[in-house]
């Protein structure tokens, strides 16, 4: 096909017209939530409590079936150092996956794709999941080598149109994230949804998932979350990391477990437990705009009183990482 200089700049104006037409990084016709969101918060003062038993009540107070349902649970698994409070424990768990179990759920699977820590089986050894996993034949998957099927972007603030995801999370009914309360170097907080970057595999992306590093932290915050839509988050909140987490913070302990079917109102309520105004959270601010409520006259508060246990955690450093400008 040929053109000519009369065809070409017939075109000029209609290029510059579409560049300058910005498409918006969502649908706000797709997203939908509640006016109000309940977030619970059950004490659990150490690990020897039994949590099958606090996360079945959560479950009750937040009015959460998962009858008949294939349940995902994604722990938050990054490294092991003995000594340290970096994942999730394991005794959470394997706690939530007997709740749901008992529940009436049809299977509980659990798995995770480590960024920083390639040997998972290492990890699971480590961190003694592998044994409770065992003990109550509960399958895991390494979603960093699992199968996967491209899926297209709910929203695009990271300019992306797509990721390839592991299959046996897609395939599941309901996914539950299930973080540690820590802070982070560069996201400020990690709670429920940076937690998402575990289910990015690897062996597709890179370590630490470099795609979106590139991307962008905040970005790729939101836009995993607008995709995934996780039906609930169970924080491991006994034990958080305060300072320059999520791996070498030191730990502060909270005492509790929070629970919520809406993440930003979970994450909003994780952050002021630690004493941090969530509107100042970048992914945080921009996901209330259609993901979830992040305001606290919008939070209905369950179990425990938010005063229980709310205390202020040491910060991280300035990070080097430029943040992101939504809608830049």
């Amino acid at each position: 096909m040929t053109f000519t200089r009369r065809d070409l700049l017939l075109g000029v104006p209609l290029a510059l017209a579409a560049a300058c037409v910005k498409r918006a990084p969502y649908d706000a016709a797709r997203f939908t939530h509640a006016a109000r969101s309940a977030v619970g918060l059950f004490p659990a003062a150490d690990y020897s409590v039994d949590f099958s038993q606090v996360v079945s009540r959560g479950l009750v107070e937040l009015g959460v079936s998962v009858k008949g349902l294939r349940v995902f649970l994604k722990p938050n698994m990054v490294e092991y150092e003995a000594g340290t409070i970096i994942n999730t424990d394991a005794r959470v768990v394997v706690g939530a996956a007997l709740a749901m179990l008992r529940s009436g759920a049809r299977e509980v699977i659990v798995g995770e794709g480590p960024g920083h820590r390639r040997d998972i089986e290492y990890l699971l050894v480590s961190t003694g999941l592998y044994d409770h996993l065992r003990e109550n034949r509960i399958r895991f998957i390494d979603l960093n080598h699992d199968d996967v099927r491209t899926v297209a972007l709910a929203s695009r603030f990271t300019k992306l149109t797509e990721l390839a995801l592991p299959m046996e999370l897609l395939a599941s009914d309901f996914v539950v994230s299930m973080p540690k309360l820590k802070t982070h170097h560069w996201a400020g907080l990690t709670v429920s949804m940076k937690n998402l970057f575990g289910v990015v595999p690897g062996a597709v992306y890179g370590w630490p998932k470099n795609l979106l590093h590139v991307h962008g932290i905040d970005a790729s915050i939101v836009d995993l979350t607008a995709t995934l839509r996780p039906q609930l988050a169970i924080v491991d909140a006994v034990v958080g990391m305060e300072g320059d987490g999520p791996i070498m913070g030191s730990p502060r302990a909270v005492g509790c477990v929070v629970m919520g079917t809406d993440l930003v109102s979970v994450d909003a309520t994780c952050a002021r437990l630690i004493g941090l105004d969530p509107a100042t959270v970048s992914y945080l601010s921009t996901a209330s705009a259609f993901l979830g409520n992040l305001g606290a006259d919008r939070i209905e508060q369950r179990g425990e009183r938010l005063e229980r246990y709310q205390t202020r955690f040491a910060l991280p450093g300035t990070s080097a990482e430029v943040p992101v400008r939504f809608g830049a």
